[in-house]
């Protein structure tokens, strides 16, 4: 078939698509015709409004060229202007130009046979200025403009009129005519085209069916949408109903006079019309609509040609209803598997992990769950396998009144057919759905097991914590309050949830071993007792930090001369290494001060010493990576102290009079860094100050920055600067000790005491031998007077070899000083400027000397040397507690073994 055979068949009046065409072609034409009809109009009023404006410029043109104003006022103006005025109107593009004067009188014109004519209409240019009109009348219908001509003092004196006949205008229409006309034809064939094209689609959707047959077709679908079991609701933009097919008027109960009436006075259950009239887009959204669970599909009916409303779908789920709530159950307990896996084993704590198994579980699988662990875990150790008796560790419940054994309480596992105990021999979860046909469980405890029955306890499941094929406890999910027992289905969820707790039990239980070994042995190289010294009055505090153990230490170590040092240091990290590294540290420190070196020296040489260990152990992959520390040395004699800091905060310092200040120490890199070196300082202390030395961990936490902890300190060792170092101590770690301890804290408070001037003794020495009795004599009466006379041969003998040894090998100026700790010890100190250190030796028979020091060895407790700026001071410092032996004695034994 050819295309306008197929075309003509579409113009077939009978068909659908016929009738459309026609209608089409019918309103295009009416459209094309209306528009050529505007066309024309709106191209005749622009033709007019071009020649208005034309001739205004033409008019306001000539009447501002030269010469017109004198021509004006000449004697005979016509015979000046008419001149003027043959080429004038072609060179305007106007077809007239005349001059008037002020009356109308025509003067020139480019017609000179209308030249004395009055010309109408132009008076109102003399008051308004110039104008544009279409002009009807003698000589001829015409678009004109008429402008002033005005004189040197602005007064009018003539007019000047111009203008396009409207003839002229009427041909520049006709001009356009076939344009037009070409164009509306175009466009017509265009539409007749585009219509043949849109019903030759529409015959082909439509097959030719006429109106009679496209009627009974709307007739078979309404047939079938009433037959159909889905219900069909449609609701129009008033919110009223608009149609409902048989099954949605059977689902919901719709009566059949409904159609027209508003959603809410159709008796719908509350959520189906609310949702009817929300017009939400929704899929599947179930409702409960009388004894039915109906699905409910809306859509919105505009973007699919209706009006303004919705289409809903409805469908009778009822017998889905079991299988939905299965599901729900399933998707309930992965909820609660997720949150396991999110909230237990948050800390590595064993008891609150076992109290996050308890709580994660209540209520929405049991409304009792008891966790039982072996004491053994609860210490971090390994298990005995399999344990018979359990702690219990963790209890919740819906009700805090409950019949079960409170946390604490032992629970023993004795009766081999009890679910706990079968659970724990196969493995496995075990499931008691009726305890009141428990038999086994009743016998271990009858007392317990009747308390439960009477509260409402009737179902149990009961599951082992394995971890590594170790078991490592019990869980126990109880009901009572909810009346469905625990079935077949439950056993894998409780072993689930068992198996992911007993995995953050078990982790809880190494760290806690760890954290118990790396804190005993934290504890054991920390000082036991404070030593006993006669310069300060001490107290102190240290808390290892709750998850692992750090490396703060402190330290008092008393020196030579009744001095005494004060450390307080902090290794890098946590655990056992740097508890080791501390306890290195800590003997590095010790071994230092026995040599007496200024603060400024021991840090230097305990900085090698960290960059000795930090480069052996890094070959292993773990090193000390650094650590802080801050070592002060008293004098009581003086009042003098001298700090140096590793990288340590400064010390606090609290004054007599309540005023607390934080020590201007000079601070150097931590231990381990090097490359620079540590910068001592000194200051004077009044009797009765108070020294505060501590660790960051006290100052500084997750939510107090360490400006704010250290004004803090300040606040509480200015309200409490009058008490003692303990009253101190407690009033610092009741006031400032975080909730939550991520860092060990370390606190040493010391209060200066002054040595008794009447106690200290010294006399300068002539370097002469001569000089040596005399000062021995003065020596023994100041021993006297101290009431010391019990020791005074082995004080001579010691100072004889002293001050001997000094006047012969040393150079002046040579001192003596003597330092008496009544009921302790007293201190003999010879002092010379030479920097050569004396050693002992072993004398052979001929040799004249090397008995000196010997002697000084076997009379003196114990004897040094210590380094001065300018030369050293020997000392020897002799016991006067009781129950020492007497000074002969260790001498003739030591002769005896000489």
């Amino acid at each position: 078939m050819s295309w306008w055979q197929r075309t003509r068949s579409a113009l077939d009046a009978r068909s659908v698509a016929g009738q459309v065409l026609f209608l089409q072609v019918v309103v295009a034409v009416l459209l094309i015709t209306a528009a050529l009809v505007v066309l024309v109009i709106q191209a005749r009023q622009e033709s007019e409004r071009a020649a208005q404006e034309r001739s205004l410029a033409a008019a306001a043109a000539f009447a501002h060229s030269p010469g017109l104003a004198a021509g004006l006022r000449a004697e005979d103006p016509s015979a000046v202007l008419q001149p003027l005025m043959a080429d004038a109107g072609e060179e305007a593009g106007v077809d007239f130009i005349t001059v008037m004067a002020t009356d109308g009188t025509r003067l020139a014109d480019s017609d000179p046979t209308l030249v004395g004519q009055v010309n109408e209409g132009v008076g109102r240019a003399l008051t308004e200025g110039a104008f544009t009109e279409i002009f009807e009348g003698a000589p001829s219908d015409a678009a004109r403009a008429v402008a002033p001509v005005t004189g040197a003092g602005g007064e009018v004196i003539g007019l000047v009129g111009a203008g396009v006949q409207i003839g002229t205008v009427g041909d520049q229409v006709d001009r356009q005519m076939p344009v037009f006309l070409t164009s509306a034809a175009a466009a017509l064939a265009l539409a007749t085209v585009s219509a043949a094209l849109v019903s030759r689609r529409l015959r082909r959707q439509t097959h030719g069916i006429g109106p009679s047959e496209m009627t009974r077709m709307y007739e078979h679908h309404d047939a079938v949408l009433h037959a159909v079991r889905e219900g069909v609701l449609i609701v129009g933009d008033d919110d009223r109903l608009v149609l409902a097919n048989d099954e949605a008027r059977r689902l919901l109960e719709i009566t059949p006079d409904a159609d027209g009436r508003p959603v809410t006075e159709l008796g719908l259950d509350d959520g189906i019309a609310a949702l009817l009239l929300s017009g939400r887009a929704v899929t599947d959204e179930v409702h409960p609509a009388g004894g039915r669970l109906i699905a409910v599909n809306t859509r919105p009916t505009a973007p699919y040609g209706g009006s303004s409303g919705c289409v809903a779908t409805l469908r009778d789920t009822t017998e889905l209803r079991s299988l939905a709530g299965t599901a729900e159950v399933a998707r309930e307990r992965l909820n609660i598997l997720y949150e396991a896996g999110v909230r237990i084993g948050t800390t590595l704590d064993v008891v609150r992990t076992a109290e996050e198994l308890s709580a994660v579980a209540v209520p929405r699988f049991a409304d009792f769950v008891t966790v039982e662990l072996p004491d053994a875990v609860l210490h971090g150790d390994d298990p005995a396998d399999p344990p018979t008796a359990m702690r219990r560790a963790a209890l919740s419940g819906v009700d805090p009144v409950h019949p079960f054994q409170p946390v604490g309480d032992p629970v023993l596992f004795v009766a081999d057919a009890t679910p706990m105990a079968r659970a724990m021999a196969g493995g496995h979860a075990v499931l008691e759905a009726d305890l009141g046909r428990a038999e086994a469980w009743r016998a271990q405890d009858p007392q317990g097991a009747a308390q439960a029955l009477d509260y409402g306890v009737h179902s149990l499941v009961t599951v082992p914590l394995q971890a590594s094929g170790v078991v490592l406890g019990m869980v126990s999910f109880w009901r009572a309050r909810r009346p469905e027992p625990f079935a077949e289905e439950d056993l894998s969820f409780a072993e689930e949830l068992a198996a992911r707790a007993a995995v953050a039990i078990d982790n809880a239980r190494r760290f806690t071993r760890e954290h118990t070994m790396a804190e005993t042995l934290q504890r054991s190289l920390l000082p036991h007792v404070l030593p006993s010294q006669p310069a300060l009055d001490t107290a102190y505090r240290y808390l290892p930090a709750q998850a692992r153990v750090g490396g703060d230490w402190f330290d008092i170590i008393p020196l030579p001369g009744l001095r005494v040092a004060l450390v307080v240091g902090d290794v890098v990290g946590h655990g056992l290494h740097a508890a080791a590294t501390m306890g290195r540290l800590r003997t590095g420190v010790h071994n230092f001060s026995t040599l007496d070196l200024p603060p400024d020296e021991l840090l230097t040489r305990l900085d090698d010493l960290v960059g000795h260990l930090d480069r052996d152990e890094r070959r292993s992959g773990e090193g000390t990576t650094g650590a802080t520390c801050l070592y002060a040395v008293y004098d009581p004699v003086s009042g003098r102290c001298t700090l140096a800091s590793a990288g340590h905060l400064a010390p606090a310092l609290v004054h007599a009079d309540g005023t607390v200040d934080f020590v201007d120490v000079p601070v150097s890199p931590p231990l381990g860094v090097g490359s620079l070196p540590v910068e001592s300082t000194e200051l004077v202390l009044p009797e009765g100050s108070r020294l505060v030395l501590y660790t960051d961990g006290l100052v500084e936490d997750r939510v107090r920055d360490i400006d704010a902890g250290l004004e803090q300190l300040r606040s509480v060792l200015a309200a409490r600067a009058q008490g003692t170092p303990e009253e101190i101590c407690e009033s610092v770690f009741d006031e400032m000790l975080p909730s939550h301890r991520r860092d060990d804290i370390a606190l040493l408070v010391a209060r200066t005491r002054r040595l008794d001037p009447s106690l200290v003794a010294s006399w300068d020495v002539a370097p002469e031998p001569a000089a040596v009795g005399p000062v021995r004599a003065a020596c023994s009466a100041k021993l006297a007077e101290w009431g010391l006379e019990d020791i005074a041969f082995t004080t001579e003998l010691v100072l004889s070899e002293l001050i001997t040894n000094a006047v012969r090998y040393g150079t002046g100026p040579i001192a003596v000083r003597l330092l008496h700790d009544p009921g302790r010890t007293l201190v003999c100190e010879v002092s010379d400027g030479s920097s050569t250190s004396p050693h002992l030796r072993r004398a052979t028979a001929t040799d004249e000397g090397g008995r000196g020091l010997f002697l000084v060895a076997q009379l003196a407790s114990r004897w040094g040397t210590r380094y001065l700026p300018a030369g050293k001071v020997i000392w020897a410092e002799q016991s006067l507690a009781e129950g020492v032996r007497p000074p002969g004695e260790a001498l003739f034994e030591g002769i005896g073994n000489w």
